[in-house]
């Protein structure tokens, strides 16, 4: 990976992180990787873009992300 990066801002919804926290303890993931690995895939992977695209769990909470 080079050495460029972005910084950038972004709401997480709080219940979603805090999922994300307890299921990734044991593990070697973390918000950083995750998100490259996320916009990689989805920049490079038709099937995970569609995936995401379709993606509407988070609709019942209310949430406009």
């Amino acid at each position: 990976m080079k050495g460029d990066s972005k910084l950038t801002s972004v709401h997480i919804l709080d219940n979603v992180y805090k999922k994300f926290k307890i299921t990734s303890i044991d593990g070697n993931m973390n918000l950083q990787k995750l998100v490259n690995r996320s916009l990689d895939l989805y920049a490079k992977d038709e099937k995970f873009r569609n995936t995401i695209n379709d993606y509407n769990n988070l609709a019942t909470t209310g949430s406009k992300y």
